[in-house]
């Protein structure tokens, strides 16, 4: 791969998923691109490269899921859930007694384990949460990952992952070497494709919102303009949910960290997000994409 083609594909790669690239990761993009040319027909990065500059549609969706990272695991790093269990849920329950329903999103829902983890802390509330109705919407944007996250289908080896035994036992049921997640579970998920950097304001509000291990692949005018959008999106009272190496300090004013509760933050006033403009160059790169 020469110089050129490793930062044709650096701001390929930025500007169709966010994707922020360093100057010395072009290891990983050989690793990761070098297959999808060999399974193209392709000789290698530079015909790759040619294929994305002549608008094949299909190669630059394949692209993109080839780098995107989709590494998860099922109660992953654990202290979110039980923020989602021992604090979240009691105020939420508390808040919304009147209208007895509940509207969460799972930004980077991946192959599912984060928002089937979620549906199983809700199940295990029982009685609290009877009558009410609960939505949860995980979004990707890998279709790939997302199809496999509606079948609900994981291996001995991923459901080894965080997952408690008798979750287990419980939720799931064997066939063969896999176990598949009941259809109840899978009924309270609904999964759609969408991209962080496109406009979501589609999906409504929210209650709480997770958005876990995926701003930090992301400049920082983009994580501006990502959290900006996600205060309009979550209600005044309500949840945001980051992961352990991500933080809204020194980026944003429109969340507050909860003290004491790594990774769990509150909106401050909705207006000042409305207010706040986009970073420079970030609308720009947004309305180009959205016309694609």
């Amino acid at each position: 791969m020469t110089p050129t083609e490793y930062e044709y594909l650096r701001k390929f790669l930025k500007d169709n998923s966010g994707l922020d690239l360093s100057a010395d990761k072009q290891y990983l993009i050989e690793s990761r691109l070098l297959p999808l040319a060999r399974k193209a027909g392709l000789p290698g990065i530079t015909e790759l490269v040619q294929k994305l500059q002549a608008g094949s549609r299909t190669l630059i969706t394949d692209v993109v899921e080839a780098m995107t990272t989709n590494e998860t695991f099922f109660f992953r790093d654990k202290v979110p859930f039980d923020h989602f269990r021992d604090t979240i849920m009691p105020e939420i329950i508390k808040a919304r007694a009147g209208r007895r329903s509940i509207r969460i999103w799972c930004a980077a829902g991946s192959t599912g384990q984060e928002p089937y983890s979620l549906a199983m802390c809700l199940k295990e509330m029982g009685a609290a949460l009877t009558g009410w109705r609960v939505e949860i919407i995980a979004t990707d944007l890998s279709q790939e990952v997302l199809e496999k996250a509606k079948a609900g289908v994981y291996s001995q080896f991923e459901v080894q992952r965080g997952l408690p035994i008798q979750m287990l036992v419980k939720y799931f049921k064997q066939t063969g070497e896999t176990w598949q997640i009941n259809p109840e579970l899978r009924a309270m998920i609904q999964h759609r494709q969408l991209n962080l950097l496109h406009d979501f304001a589609q999906l409504g509000t929210f209650d709480v919102i997770f958005c876990r291990n995926v701003l930090i692949y992301f400049d920082q005018d983009t994580k501006i303009n990502i959290f900006n959008r996600l205060a309009r999106q979550i209600e005044p009272d309500g949840f945001l949910v980051l992961g352990a190496a991500e933080t809204v300090v020194g980026l944003t004013d429109t969340f507050r960290p909860i003290p004491e509760r790594r990774g769990l933050y509150k909106p401050n006033d909705p207006r000042a997000a409305a207010a706040r403009p986009v970073p420079a160059g970030v609308a720009p790169r947004m309305a180009a994409m959205a016309g694609q």
